[in-house]
């Protein structure tokens, strides 16, 4: 979830089982995030790298950026389902002012493909990178009215997001790493150990 979070406001700012449906990278209760929607994400960040300088950035390569890529997706899946059960929801008008404000942030659409290469955010994700900081950003401010302090408000976030894991269930294909369950994160499989524990809801 740090992680997550971390990415977002560079932009803006359980169960480990071998996934049974073929071609999945990860499901997350109902949803199945496909190995060909994470390789799309890989090959368009790797393609928008070619004659960018990247020197001075700190981006992921190889299974690092794989891991990162179904990450994304993974954590998207369950703000959403989260916001869901607080009938919390992101306009497209929304998402579309915040894409304007990102643009204006970063220097103009000419500068965005450098900041999203940064970032390490495919320009085909970015409106569902959008919608999740925002879901997340609404999360944080419906618990900050139900009185919850300031400083806690991260700690918050991250036992909805992973108690609602627990509830639906998470599977990550082994290839990618595997579902931490106590933070809601997909991390490096331990070279020393090939088990696969199931889930438990």
């Amino acid at each position: 979830m740090k992680k997550f979070l971390a990415v977002a406001a560079v932009a803006s700012a359980l169960f480990l089982s071998g996934c049974s449906q073929v071609g999945a990278a990860a499901t997350v209760g109902d949803v199945k995030i496909t190995q060909a929607k994470v390789q799309s994400s890989v090959d368009s960040i790797l393609a928008a790298r070619v004659g960018v300088d990247t020197s001075q950035m700190q981006v992921e390569t190889g299974e690092a950026l794989n891991r990162g890529q179904l990450r994304f997706f993974v954590l998207t899946a369950l703000l959403q389902a989260t916001a869901e059960d607080l009938k919390i929801t992101v306009t497209k008008a929304e998402i579309d002012t915040r894409r304007a404000s990102i643009i204006d942030q970063v220097g103009g659409a000419t500068a965005l493909p450098n900041a999203l290469v940064g970032a390490g955010i495919a320009a085909d994700n970015l409106d569902t990178y959008i919608e999740a900081i925002s879901l997340s950003e609404k999360i944080s401010k419906a618990l900050t009215e139900s009185g919850i302090s300031q400083a806690d408000i991260g700690a918050a976030v991250q036992k909805l997001v992973v108690d609602k894991a627990t509830k639906i269930g998470v599977t990550v294909n082994p290839r990618y790493g595997k579902w931490d369950a106590t933070v809601a994160d997909v991390i490096a499989t331990d070279p020393a150990s090939s088990a696969v524990t199931p889930a438990t809801k």
